[in-house]
C-alpha cells in the first residue's frame, strides 16, 4: 500500500503567530513531526503543504519536501484537513503519482512516540478500516455518560440516556481525538467525500506525552514537557 505522509502547515496563524516554524527548544516546531515522519518505514513519501514563503524556506532547510504551494483559498481559518488533503493528492495524481491512503500529521501535536506512525499504519492496514485516527481516553469525569446538556432551561444527560451511570466503573470507555494521525483511504476521500468513512480504527496513545498546541499557554506546556523527552 502507497501512503503519503501530509504535514499541513498554514501560515496566518492567529493564536500563535508563525508558530509552525517557532523555535520550540531550538528547532522549529513542524521539524518534530517531520522527524517522525521520517523515522517511519511504511509512509511512501512525505510532504509538506503550505501557502507561506517562509514556511517553505524553514521547510527545505530541514529537508522536508514542498512539491506544491497550496493556493491561499485553501489556507483559511474555515478551510477543513479534508479539503487541504484532497487537493494534495488531486495536484500529486497531475504528475501521475497516486496512493492508497494518506496519514495526515499535524505539527501542532509535536510528541509522537518512536514507532507510533507505522504502529498506526500496522493496524489500519491489517483492520481495512477506512480511516484510524489516534486518540487519548476521556477522563471518567468528563465521561458523556456523566455529562449534561441544557434543553428548556433543564439539564439532560448528553447521551440521551433517561436514568445516569451510578458507578464508575461501570463507565464505558471513550475517546477524543489527539490530533498526531489521520490515516484515510484514498478511495474514501474521494468517493465518500470523508476524512473518516464509516469504519475508523484507532491507536490509543493514552499514557504518552502529549500536546496541542492552539493558544500561547499550549506552548509553554510544550517548553515544559519537551525537558523531559
Amino acid at each position: 500500500m502507497r501512503i503519503l505522509g501530509i504535514i499541513p502547515a498554514r501560515g496566518g496563524s492567529k493564536g500563535i503567530p508563525g508558530k509552525n516554524i517557532k523555535l520550540l527548544a531550538g528547532k522549529p516546531l513542524l521539524e518534530y513531526t517531520f522527524e517522525s515522519a521520517k523515522a517511519s518505514a511504511l509512509l511512501s513519501r512525505v510532504i509538506l503543504s503550505t501557502d507561506d514563503p517562509e514556511i517553505i524556506r524553514t521547510a527545505e532547510k530541514i529537508g522536508l519536501e514542498v512539491p506544491f504551494i497550496r493556493p491561499g483559498n485553501l489556507a483559511e481559518d474555515t478551510t477543513t484537513s479534508l479539503e487541504v488533503v484532497k487537493h494534495a493528492l488531486e495536484t500529486l495524481k497531475l504528475n501521475g503519482d497516486e496512493y492508497d491512503a494518506v496519514c495526515l500529521l499535524q505539527p501542532t501535536t509535536p510528541f509522537r512516540h518512536q514507532g507510533l506512525i507505522d504502529s498506526a499504519i500496522k493496524k489500519f492496514t491489517e483492520g481495512n478500516f477506512d480511516s484510524l485516527i489516534s486518540v487519548r481516553e476521556v477522563p471518567a469525569d468528563f465521561n458523556p455518560h456523566w455529562v449534561f446538556e441544557e434543553k428548556d432551561g433543564k439539564l439532560q444527560i448528553a447521551t440521551g440516556e433517561q436514568e445516569i451511570i451510578p458507578r464508575r466503573q461501570e463507565l464505558p470507555k471513550t475517546y477524543h481525538r489527539d490530533g498526531a494521525i489521520y490515516i484515510t483511504k484514498t478511495s474514501v476521500l474521494t468517493n465518500q467525500n470523508s476524512l473518516y468513512g464509516k469504519h475508523i480504527g484507532f491507536i490509543n496513545t493514552t499514557g504518552s506525552p502529549y500536546v496541542n498546541i492552539d493558544i500561547p499557554k499550549d506552548w509553554e506546556e510544550a517548553e515544559q514537557l519537551i525537558k523531559f523527552l
